[in-house]
């Protein structure tokens, strides 16, 4: 119960009361019984609602009914209202009678959610969940009895489905704004818009129309019945003006026109509008298909940070009408007023709800909890938001409660002042204007902090000067161009500042900038200055300016992106410093323009997360989005692992990680990701073959493993390293699949289930791919089966096998599947490694095969002096990887943990913990091979080949080579 002062009333509010009291005396007196809480609740609600007393007075048996039926004392439960409804207008004969019934129907209920408002009852939460419901059974209701009066006149409306047969159509209404967002006001206006599935013709009746003049008709008649003002009032006033082409438009689009106008002609204040957009009347099926055909416009698969821009230029109206109407004391439009926090909530769904479809939602008390997850705003600040708009909403109903009358305007009578205060509990008008005030203060200075533009700071005179110059550059305004261009580019940090012109002049003449639109010109000189201000910072200015400008020759198109840097000026330097940095950063963010978010925050940037909140982080992702949706699944995993690498790249370029931890975070990423593609792959084929059998009766689950080998298997995955990959299952190869559409024998199934995994990572969607996969390492290679099971490859392991390829087998670990597979592997895999062989037959093996590898991937012989190949070289990568490979396949019989770790450094670690090399000669080996991986790792960031000149890293090469021609040509 709201909690109202306990002081005496003043003699304005004690008159008030008394007044409307004696309005309500004929309904008291039909009471046979008074409850005792009745006179304290009589006090708010009728110093509160002059409207609740005249309907009181207009129909005294009102309040006998709600005190009989309990209504006022309990909360409805979900549906109670529909059926109300129902039966209120059951047996309706007549549109005037319908009309009359759903008035009466509304003045009930109006009466009812007004006192349980006033007097507490009722929380914010329920009185507008308990207006909207009450709003979609009447239009509902009213609607389909108007469908079925058009009917017996004109027909049923046919229209063609999805096959093509013919079916009866029905309208389809969507509520705008508060009403579908559940969050009715207690005079709210309702902003409706009218569809209807296809164009077609009525069939049956005494006139044929066609769909679209039989639903304008209908359409007509329910804003009538419930708009038209008559002796019982009205039931709500309906705004059409929200649907394509608004009041020129026709009240009636068929979902292709609808579609069309959104596509081709829909502004950004609609796709504000549409945020908030349910059905909430009609074919409720067809209008579910109609809300997912307009989501892309709404909600944009890229970060949109252009929302901005829109919603300032609509807040700029706002505050332009407050002045010129002079409603600065307007709790919904004024400064720091409802609309401010609904605002707030809505710039980030339209920014994100693309990418994160938890922000797809339409209530604003379950947004603004998210924030905090999605968009790393502040608990408090989102805490401070809620509990100021629950005030402001409750304010806006207090004020509405007097008259059911459409007001935000605070009172500027005393009279009208003190029974606002009175109803919301505070002993005066002075007390509840401070707290007002406390509250609106917060609410505009977080709407400043996130809507307003991020340069209204005052510019230094320096700082004004320098971005008009560079624009006045940008334009081609200057006498003689191009000597004070060269000039000006000198000055501000460019050495080579005919190379860094030139660069500017070939974007500027590029068609794709030419043709830019307006707002696309003006999005792009926005930046400009700034960005290349920073640029001119850097210690390679020139290589840096070449880099970015291939993103934003990437996204002018797309200028959103133009927008996100203007918007964050941090994340535009960081760019700039990443970019200045690596080769591959700048490429891969260019081909990869939406992962410029991950540039907003450092604290995520430069602080990848480790497996296990990487696989949280992956789960919760995916669990939002429906398992049949194959095609977002696999873009928002695309995007989840391309975001990652950014990150661990950030963190690499500035020295925040080793080389080492580097390594493991893009393994962890890959079994992150091969994880939930397994899970995907294995969700999909069961739902169409069934399980596999392990045995009669028993099914796997899964029963199949993925093994890693190479860089994957060995910890020591670089950027854009593709996966070497095996897939192994143990289900009895002679059972088939049982509980499924169509079953299939176990071999089948899971051949079936390696190449969906493979279209899975393989595939190029809009995103890229995940991973290039190879899986030549298979037994048998690329003529063997895909999957293999258990004890075929055991079997092949140890009759048919090469030793090259238990070699790899060194290597080579499980990363993803079934535990119980993965020990009976891992047991196989030390029986293969850990078997008896001669020391000089293998040593004469891996010399042969390490020998071929050269010929046909390394340096010919006659350039060794002037080249050399990281990897295949005489003295390279590959040549420590086989001699650790040849010492654990030689020992490891004798010393099981060799086979322990699959990566080199710890194998090189027990073979010196085991006494095969001297202390000294591992560490030389380690030492090395880090050296060399982190050269390679660096030649990547920039982009560079493998392949240096023949006089780099010679003394490290020279050192390998005596250790090879020491272990391996004895």
């Amino acid at each position: 119960m709201r909690a109202h002062s306990s002081s005496p009333l003043s003699s304005g509010l004690s008159q008030c009361l008394e007044q409307n009291r004696r309005r309500i005396e004929a309904a008291l007196a039909q009471l046979p019984v008074q409850p005792d809480w009745l006179d304290s609740e009589l006090v708010p609600v009728l110093i509160g609602s002059d409207y609740v007393a005249e309907q009181l007075e207009r129909q005294p048996e009102l309040l006998a009914d709600l005190l009989d039926s309990g209504d006022l004392e309990q909360d409805y439960t979900p549906g109670t209202l529909r059926i109300m409804a129902e039966k209120a207008l059951s047996g309706c004969d007549g549109e005037e009678e319908l009309q009359r019934r759903l008035r009466r129907f509304r003045r009930r209920e109006m009466v009812r959610i007004i006192w349980r408002d006033l007097t507490g009852r009722a929380e914010l939460a329920e009185t507008t969940r308990t207006l909207s419901e009450m709003a979609d059974a009447l239009i509902d209701l009213a609607l389909d009895w108007l469908h079925d009066w058009a009917v017996e006149r004109w027909g049923r409306p046919m229209g063609l489905d999805a096959q093509g047969r013919k079916q009866e159509q029905r309208l389809v209404v969507l509520g705008m704004g508060k009403l579908g967002a559940y969050e009715l006001n207690l005079s709210s206006d309702i902003d409706l818009i009218f569809a209807f599935p296809d164009n077609g013709e009525t069939e049956g009746g005494r006139k044929s129309l066609s769909n679209q003049e039989f639903f304008t008709r209908v359409g007509k008649r329910l804003i009538q019945a419930l708009d038209a003002p008559t002796v019982d009032g009205f039931v709500f006033r309906v705004d059409m003006r929200l649907r394509p082409f608004g009041s020129v438009g026709p009240l009636a689009c068929s979902f292709d026109a609808m579609e069309t106008y959104y596509q081709d002609q829909g502004r950004e204040w609609e796709r504000y509008a549409m945020v908030k957009a349910r059905v909430v009347a009609g074919d409720q099926a067809a209008g579910a298909e109609l809300m997912a055909a307009l989501r892309p416009f709404v909600y944009r698969k890229y970060i949109d940070f252009s929302a901005f821009e829109s919603l300032r230029e609509m807040k700029a109206l706002i505050n332009r009408e407050v002045k010129l109407k002079n409603r600065d004391q307007n709790v919904k439009l004024g400064a720091g007023g409802i609309r401010e926090v609904e605002f707030i909530a809505q710039a980030f769904q339209l920014i994100r709800g693309g990418r994160d479809p938890r922000l797809q939602q339409r209530e604003l008390n379950r947004i603004l909890p998210l924030l905090p997850e999605c968009v790393g705003m502040p608990t408090e600040v989102v805490d401070e938001l809620l509990e100021a708009y629950r005030f402001l909403r409750d304010t806006e109903h207090a004020l509405q409660a007097v008259a059911d009358r459409q007001t935000q305007e605070l009172p500027r009578d005393e009279l009208g002042q003190a029974r606002l205060a009175f109803v919301l509990g505070f002993e005066n008008w002075d007390s509840f204007s401070a707290q007002l005030a406390a509250y609106r203060e917060q609410v505009s200075l977080h709407f400043a902090e996130v809507i307003a533009p991020v340069h209204e700071e005052e510019e230094s005179d320096a700082e004004a000067r320098a971005s008009a110059e560079w624009l006045v550059l940008w334009r081609a305004e200057l006498d003689g161009v191009a000597e004070d261009a060269l000039r000006w580019l000198s000055e501000q940090g460019f050495k080579d500042a005919e190379r860094a012109y030139s660069k500017l002049v070939e974007l500027q003449s590029q068609r794709t900038v030419q043709m830019l639109q307006q707002v696309g010109q003006e999005r792009l000189q926005a930046v400009l200055p700034r960005l290349l201000q920073v640029v001119g910072e850097t210690e390679n200015p020139e290589e840096t300016l070449e880099r970015v400008l291939l993103l934003i020759q990437a996204v002018l198109r797309r200028s959103a992106y133009l927008v996100l840097l203007a918007e964050n000026p941090g994340a535009l330097a960081q760019l700039v410093r990443l970019c200045s940095a690596s080769h591959w950063f700048a490429d891969q963010i260019s081909h990869q323009p939406g992962l410029l978010d991950e540039l907003i925050d450092p604290r995520t940037l430069f602080a990848p997360p480790d497996k296990t909140k990487l696989k949280d982080e992956l789960r919760q992702l995916m669990l939002r989005i429906p398992e049949e949706d194959t095609e977002q699944l696999m873009e928002a995993l695309r995007y989840f692992k391309h975001a990652h690498v950014l990150r661990v790249a950030a963190s690499d370029i500035t020295g925040a990680l080793p080389l080492m931890k580097v390594s493991d975070y893009l393994t962890w990423l890959a079994e992150t990701v091969l994880d939930a593609v397994l899970e995907m792959a294995w969700r999909d084929m069961t739902a169409k073959y069934g399980t596999p059998q392990r045995s009669p009766g028993e099914l796997c689950d899964p029963d199949f493993i993925v093994i890693g080998y190479g860089k994957l298997g060995g910890i020591e995955l670089s950027y854009g390293s593709d996966l070497d990959l095996v897939f192994i299952h143990d289900a009895d190869t002679n059972l088939a699949t049982t509980g499924g559409k169509k079953e299939i024998a176990n071999p089948v199934f899971f051949t079936r289930f390696g190449q969906r995994m493979i279209h899975i990572l393989n595939t190029l969607t809009p995103s890229g791919q995940l991973y290039e996969v190879d899986m030549r390492l298979r037994p048998s290679g690329n003529s063997g089966l895909l999957v293999t099971s258990l004890a075929a490859f055991e079997s092949y392991q140890r009759k048919e096998a090469w030793t090259w390829e238990h070699q790899a087998l060194v290597r080579a670990r499980v990363v993803s599947g079934s535990e119980a597979v993965s020990e009976r592997f891992q047991a196989v895999r030390q029986a293969i490694v850990g078997q008896a062989r001669d020391p000089d037959t293998l040593r004469t093996e891996v010399r042969e095969m390490r020998e071929k590898m050269r010929q046909q991937l390394g340096t010919s012989p006659s350039k060794e002096a002037e080249q050399f190949h990281l990897k295949q070289d005489r003295g390279g990568l590959v040549d420590i990887e086989f001699m650790v490979q040849y010492l654990v396949l030689a020992n490891a019989g004798n010393h099981p943990e060799l086979m322990t770790y699959t990566d080199n450094i710890r194998i090189l670690d027990s073979i010196e913990a085991e006494g095969l090399l001297a202390p000294e000669q591992a560490d030389e080996l380690r030492e090395i091979y880090k050296a060399y991986r982190a050269f390679g790792h660096r030649q990547t960031l920039q982009n560079k080949p493998t392949v240096v000149s023949g006089d780099q890293l010679k003394e490290y090469r020279e050192r390998i080579s005596q250790y090879w021609e020491t272990l391996m040509e004895c």
